[in-house]
């Protein structure tokens, strides 16, 4: 069955989200939602340096609602618009368009999200008899699906720790980077993503998700963090890094069970390979690491590369095709927020060349 798709944005996640509609023999691409003035009128195909497809982008929302499209890919960046994002949201799935979304980590586990836009969206499911569901990779995939799948494999589990550990200098996003971050910055200055409740707001469901899915209850949820500073001035590419300022940003999101934190989101991120040589290292160019300690213990290593060659591009990519290979299991799926633990297995369908 092949499912009619709209594409809502083309930035970083949404170029390539709409590359793989185009791709997947699933999917019909039916509409494109463009924010600029200078993409609208475009056809989507010229748009990703591809021949003309015959869809038009359009920064009306009103023509995407009345497409009548079974999903909407919504790819906006929400993380300074998470409100506004959420209403886009809420139009599509008050229209009857079921959404999948990678705009609003928040709502990676909407049980363990916040609160008034739970609300929202679950009245504009119920209004459209529509479904919800927001992933990526991290927090995503690497975070909850696939230790809950290695989880399966134990006969005791004494903690889970996930980590990502990435070079984000190949990632073009300089204002997530250098202000919602604070790469760049005095060493003193408190960005917004480490305001206290920043990263739990983020991250915090899924640990949420990990403790449900494996049956236990956290006592709560704790916040650390590390900065490295530069001892000489960095070119990252998209901007350089003054000495003194933040080049690396260590942080930990700890789910405490019986006193003790047993389950662990951790990120060592850097702007520079040689950025805080004694942290923990990445497999290849970047990788996401899950430690599952017990019996047995395991160790799992997960590498992304985009065919660039950079591991940003893969993890965008992975970010993107985890969603539209979703849709299917969305599209049937009772209305409604859903999360990870809600949808059967996904596989990649007919994906295979």
């Amino acid at each position: 069955m092949t499912h009619r798709v709209v594409q809502w944005s083309t930035g970083n996640v949404g170029k390539l989200a709409l590359q793989g509609i185009l791709d997947h023999p699933d999917l019909d691409l039916v509409g494109l939602w463009v924010h600029s003035a200078d993409k609208a009128g475009r056809d989507a195909g010229e748009l990703v340096g591809r021949e003309p497809v015959g869809v038009i982008a359009t920064n009306d929302v009103g023509e995407i609602l009345a497409l009548g499209a079974d999903c909407v890919s919504h790819n906006a960046t929400g993380d300074l618009r998470p409100h506004q994002a959420v209403d886009e949201m809420c139009q599509l799935l008050a229209s009857g368009a079921n959404v999948v979304s990678s705009s609003v980590v928040n709502l990676i586990y909407p049980r363990a999200a916040d609160a008034g836009m739970v609300e929202k969206l679950a009245a504009a499911c119920k209004a459209g008899d529509s479904s919800f569901f927001t992933s990526g990779i991290d927090p995503g995939f690497a975070n909850d699906l696939l230790p809950l799948v290695l989880s399966g494999f134990s006969s005791r589990i004494d903690s889970i720790r996930v980590m990502e550990i990435l070079d984000y200098s190949t990632y073009t996003q300089p204002e997530v980077l250098f202000e919602t971050m604070g790469f760049g910055k005095p060493l003193d200055h408190t960005p917004l993503m480490l305001l206290p409740g920043s990263l739990t707001y983020a991250w915090g469901g899924v640990v949420a998700m990990l403790a449900d899915g494996l049956g236990v209850e956290l006592d709560e949820i704790r916040e650390t963090h590390e900065k490295w500073g530069a001892p000489e001035a960095l070119d990252t590419g998209i901007g350089v890094i003054e000495p003194g300022t933040m080049a690396g940003l260590r942080f930990e999101i700890q789910g405490i069970v019986g006193g003790a934190p047993k389950l662990v989101v951790e990120h060592a991120t850097r702007m520079h390979e040689s950025v805080a040589p004694e942290w923990p290292q990445p497999t290849g160019q970047g990788s996401y690491r899950i430690l599952v300690s017990g019996n047995p213990t395991m160790k799992c290593e997960l590498e992304l590369l985009g065919e660039d060659g950079d591991h940003n591009t893969g993890g965008l990519l992975a970010t993107a095709m985890r969603l539209l290979n979703a849709i299917p299991a969305v599209c049937e799926a009772p209305s409604g927020l859903l999360s990870t633990l809600d949808l059967p297995p996904v596989w990649g369908r007919h994906l295979l060349r």
